[in-house]
């Protein structure tokens, strides 16, 4: 009996040891991996510690949300995000200041400060006393190192360069006015509608009016028309087609060219002349062709449509031709 109680204490005195040294064990390990997370290069060192804007979005609203809460929190964020990159961009602003403090300052002079050669030597000296007594002194004045006579224009300077930007800003509010009331004024436009024959008649519009716009126009002066959609109409000005998007503004500022006259003038005028001189360019306008896109499928082997193509800005036309 008293040798199984023995060897009972003897057991649990193995036990304790057993888990002791396993502690220790353990103890050890985690300080080995802790040492070798440090030495090794992680993946998230470069990786920026603030989270994007649609993370943060993400973590803020979980769950089922309203649309309002989602445009509040969206907002309250973008709010957040604006102050801190304008606290950064102080910082920054701060930071480059200080270093431009610390920068030595340059000590050329363009003072007057030249000695006559003629002077005596008394001169000289009482001169280097006197130089001597300021520079002792403890008031001593600085020597100024800015002539004020020297041109600066070449150099940056922010109320200059905030004048010319409010300058160049009212010029181009003034221009954008001025091209707002050309757009406004009223233009007529001699058209033909052409169906194989020419049935000519005018419509006003305003320059700043689209080719499509013109075109819903011209529908409504023919019977004919009124059943056939502004998409199936064509507008052809000098031997070009011009897509609906146009505006006459745009020919009339570009002063447009086109195969047969310019594309500018929506009247209709003979350049009349008291010589021929071929060597010189005609200026003649003609009336600009109203048409159904079906008709131009049946006749665009025949002139004059064979002659007809759609208007390219970028190209050169060259001379005005009839033929």
């Amino acid at each position: 009996m008293a040798s199984s109680q023995s060897e009972g204490r003897r057991q649990q005195a193995l036990d304790k040891q057993r888990q002791a040294m396993m502690e220790e064990f353990d103890k050890q390990k985690q300080t080995l991996l802790s040492e070798t997370e440090k030495s090794r290069p992680s993946n998230n060192r470069f990786v920026g510690q603030n989270d994007s804007m649609e993370d943060s979005l993400k973590k803020a609203t979980v769950g089922l949300v309203t649309v309002e809460d989602f445009k509040k929190a969206r907002e309250a964020l973008e709010e957040a995000k604006a102050r801190e990159s304008v606290q950064k961009a102080e910082v920054k602003e701060e930071r480059t200041k200080k270093r431009k403090k610390k920068v030595a300052k340059s000590t050329l002079s363009f003072g007057d400060e030249e000695v006559d050669e003629d002077e005596g030597s008394s001169s000289k000296g009482k001169k280097k006393a006197a130089d001597g007594d300021t520079e002792s002194g403890p008031a001593a004045k600085r020597l100024k190192l800015k002539n004020p006579a020297v041109d600066t224009s070449f150099l940056p300077d922010r109320d200059r360069e905030e004048q010319e930007r409010v300058l160049r800003e009212e010029l181009r509010q003034k221009w954008l006015k001025e091209q707002e009331a050309i757009k406004k004024e009223d233009i007529e436009v001699t058209y033909s509608y052409w169906d194989g024959s020419g049935h000519r008649k005018s419509v006003t519009c305003k320059k700043g009016d689209d080719i499509g716009t013109f075109l819903g126009k011209c529908r409504e002066q023919f019977p004919e028309l009124r059943g056939v959609g502004v998409d199936n109409l064509m507008y052809i000005k000098e031997d070009l087609i011009i897509p609906h998007h146009y505006t006459f503004y745009d020919f009339i500022v570009n002063k447009a060219r086109g195969k047969s006259g310019p594309l500018f003038n929506f009247d209709v005028h003979d350049d009349v002349r008291m010589l021929a001189d071929a060597s010189v360019e005609k200026d003649e306008s003609h009336a600009g062709k109203v048409v159904e896109r079906s008709w131009y499928q049946r006749s665009k082997h025949i002139f004059p449509a064979n002659r007809w193509e759609i208007f390219d800005p970028a190209k050169n036309y060259g001379k005005y031709t009839i033929a």
